[in-house]
């Protein structure tokens, strides 16, 4: 059973950040300055003794090896995971069973069953299970949808997106054995972005990887090319690349007219977009903000208002079932069918929260996903 309830007197949620990579150092950890109204960070968990002894002096906080978590969860109310793919289901699954409520950075798992016993590990112990789609608070981000869904451009028809990087050799997103590979760590971004622009499900998806024989990325897919149909003959068309230059994009396109937003993905710097309607075309810019401290404030709320979350799990499942999809069409070269799926809740202006941008902090023993 949780131990935090609606009636807690406290009015903050105490957070052990599990995973001091590059996320949690350059975004997650500063952000719980921009969060202090109901969250409050009360320890740090890693397996790296400078990370867990700097850090630790860092926030005045104490530190937990992986070995001692279990003891870590007993002194706080949640924890925000920001470990390598491969380790959220095990790690969600103990603080569940602790009594820790689990805000998990995406992708939620590696595999649908991964997932699965994560939802039902937090159903059965009564905690609140949140994954952390922070795009889901971003102002930017949430317009888009509403402009969608208000049918400015039309009946919305086709989706494109390009997310690319460079990655650096040796970076965990390169690794197959922890959850690495291009649709795992930024294909989800253009999945989410497609099924909440529609607000709908896609029927069936087809896929095709290439590989130029790089030698760091030969244990997955150096680009993927993957298209998802949904009813009513829309259509979403996605690249993503470990190998090509730094693109962050998408465009939806209606009866009447067309959304770019570029950058859409980014946290270090500031979104925009370009509406054109007949013609006539409005840009709109939002500064760097910090999508992060947004999460923390609304778990949290969840928590001690005893709301149920979105994005919840069953949001993180289904893009993990849909990548797992497009991995099979690629292998296979077959269209891959998926299941019914009806989202409990889907993502509305009523949960865009504000803060401003975190500067870059001094980092302990991590380096950018990015080889630049």
């Amino acid at each position: 059973m949780a131990r935090t309830s609606p009636q807690r007197k406290s009015a903050h949620l105490r957070y052990a950040v599990v995973g001091l990579g590059h996320i949690a150092q350059v975004a997650v950890l500063p952000a719980f300055r921009h969060a202090r109204r109901n969250s409050v960070l009360a320890a740090l968990v890693s397996d790296d003794e400078t990370k867990r002894r700097q850090l630790s002096r860092k926030y005045g906080v104490p530190s937990f090896s992986y070995d001692q978590y279990e003891d870590c969860l007993k002194q706080v109310d949640a924890v925000y995971i920001a470990l390598p793919n491969s380790m959220h289901a095990e790690y969600t699954i103990r603080a569940a069973r602790a009594g820790a409520h689990v805000l998990c950075e995406k992708p939620m798992a590696v595999t649908v069953g991964e997932c699965e016993r994560m939802i039902e590990a937090c159903r059965s112990h009564g905690v609140k299970l949140m994954i952390a789609y922070r795009l889901h608070f971003e102002e930017l981000n949430l317009e888009a949808i509403d402009i969608v869904r208000r049918g400015r451009i039309g009946e919305p028809k086709y989706f494109s997106s390009s997310f690319s990087m460079v990655v650096r050799p040796g970076d965990i997103r390169t690794r197959r054995a922890l959850g690495g590979g291009t649709l795992y760590d930024i294909g989800v971004y253009c999945i989410n972005a497609a099924r909440g622009l529609f607000r709908a499900e896609p029927r069936d998806v087809v896929a095709l990887s290439g590989h130029s024989g790089a030698r760091q990325l030969g244990e997955i897919d150096e680009t993927t090319g993957a298209v998802l149909r949904f009813d009513e003959g829309r259509i979403a068309a996605f690249v993503t690349s470990f190998n090509a230059d730094d693109v962050a994009a998408y465009r939806i396109v209606g009866t009447k007219g067309q959304l770019h937003v570029n950058p859409a993905y980014e946290y270090a710097t500031g979104l925009a977009c370009e509406l054109t309607i007949k013609g006539k075309t409005t840009r709109r810019r939002v500064g760097k903000r910090d999508q992060f401290a947004p999460e923390l404030l609304y778990f949290s709320d969840c928590v001690l208002k005893n709301r149920e979350p979105e994005p919840s799990g069953a949001e993180g499942l289904q893009d993990v079932r849909i990548v797992q999809a497009l991995y099979e069409s690629a292998k296979t070269g077959e269209v891959v069918e998926l299941p019914p799926f009806e989202p409990a809740q889907l993502p509305s202006g009523r949960q865009r929260i504000t803060r401003p941008g975190v500067g870059k902090p001094d980092l302990v023993k991590v380096s950018s996903a990015s080889a630049d």
